[in-house]
């Protein structure tokens, strides 16, 4: 396994393509980053259950992390001191009146999930994403995201 190991190569990039010439791998932008109010790295900081907050240490070796462009996303579910993983899922997203939604194009842990529209109230108080309304599996939820560095 080479998780938590580095590795070093050269890349190229030309307009919409960034390559990796020692893998002859070729990765094409999908989008620019916009609108992107939520772009950037956020790790699952805390849940409110009962009206009470609960949060959740980001330098704990189990997160859950979502990655937001201006359109996709990509959560990872891993282990930091174990390496390992543990589920993924994606698609894509938009932020529109307060409502942040997710059309989900792929679930490791249940494919029948691709093609679910979830729909979110979002907000960010003090820096932090709170999005609740129901999962994929049909549960209420209110999650808080903090953005990693």
């Amino acid at each position: 396994t080479r998780v938590g190991t580095k590795i070093k190569f050269k890349i190229s990039i030309d307009d919409n393509k960034l390559s990796a010439d020692e893998y002859d791998i070729i990765w094409t932008r999908i989008d620019n980053g916009e609108p992107g109010a939520l772009q950037g790295a956020w790790l699952m900081s805390g849940r409110v259950r009962d009206g009470v907050i609960r949060t959740r240490d980001t330098n704990r070796p189990r997160k859950t992390m979502k990655i937001l462009s201006g359109s996709r996303f990509q959560w990872i579910a891993y282990n930091t001191e174990t390496k390992q993983f543990m589920g993924t899922g994606g698609g894509t997203y938009t932020t529109v009146d307060g409502k942040y939604t997710e059309k989900i194009e792929f679930f490791s842990r249940d494919d029948s999930k691709a093609g679910m529209h979830l729909e979110f109230d979002y907000e960010l108080i003090e820096g932090n994403w709170h999005h609740k309304g129901f999962s994929s599996k049909g549960d209420p939820m209110h999650e808080i995201w903090s953005r990693r560095d």
